[in-house]
């Protein structure tokens, strides 16, 4: 349920507003028109992708993917695995750490273990991870960025839509009969552009800021472990550090029932 909540939350929000329609006497079926469609949904599309390079635009399904069904990792995995290279370091010393990072794989995790056993700096070690923790970052942003870049051109392309739509009223004067419906015909465009903005494109964007923020403390939780292990931290004191990353209420207890299983 967790993987889909983002999804499940834009359709409740888009089935709220049908159902609100129904009870208004109205029917939804009459929102779904080819034309609004195209042009809301594809000239978004379009004009959100000419604002970046080419090189960026392969990503954007994995990024759309990752927002819509993507579930951030806990971050309990992580302390145990540096809770445990802290003992065993503290028992065998840093060299013995080489085999444990042949078994990690995070490349980012595995990466800064690896340092650590080649007796690299503290200082180089962390301006190395916090450079990758940096380019992380702005990969993050493109993504969140095209999306938040949609939600904004929407409503626009909503409201084009609906000039269009009048432009081919005010033509056909001349039939009193079919103005009304298609007045509104013409103003079901700025519907969806206003709706896909608000329901879709700047939800999902958010949705990428937040995960990015997730993934970001992950990383740095990562990097305070390997430095607290080169340092020669006990593993009581390595625990007691990284558990500041995790809520005041998954402090502690949760640790106690691992070591208890």
């Amino acid at each position: 349920m967790n993987k889909k909540f983002t999804m499940v939350s834009i359709v409740a929000a888009l089935g709220a507003i049908f159902v609100a329609m129904f009870m208004d006497g109205s029917n939804p079926m009459v929102l779904f028109k080819p034309a609004p469609l195209i042009l809301v949904f594809g000239g978004t599309t379009f004009a959100a992708l000419a604002g970046f390079l080419r090189s960026d635009v392969g990503s954007f399904k994995a990024v759309f993917s990752k927002a819509i069904s993507g579930s951030p990792e806990s971050p309990d995995d992580d302390i145990a695995r540096l809770v445990s290279l802290a003992e065993v370091a503290r028992r065998e010393g840093l060299l013995a750490l080489e085999k444990a990072a042949a078994d990690v794989e995070d490349p980012f995790f595995r990466r800064g273990v690896e340092m650590t056993v080649d007796g690299n700096d503290p200082e180089e070690i962390r301006d190395i991870l916090e450079g990758e923790i940096d380019a992380l970052r702005e990969r993050h942003k493109v993504g969140a960025k095209f999306f938040a870049d949609m939600g904004g051109f929407a409503p626009t392309l909503g409201i084009i839509g609906t000039v269009v739509g009048l432009i081919h009223v005010l033509g056909n004067l001349s039939n009193p009969n079919a103005l009304g419906p298609a007045i509104a015909s013409a103003f079901t465009a700025t519907l969806w552009g206003v709706m896909s903005a608000n329901i879709i494109w700047i939800p999902i964007s958010n949705k990428l800021k937040r995960s990015s923020q997730h993934e970001v403390q992950g990383r740095r939780l990562i990097l305070d472990g390997i430095l607290a292990i080169q340092a020669g931290n006990s593993p009581r004191m390595v625990q007691a550090k990284l558990q500041a990353y995790l809520p005041p209420k998954d402090r502690g207890d949760r640790h106690k029932e691992k070591e208890a299983a």
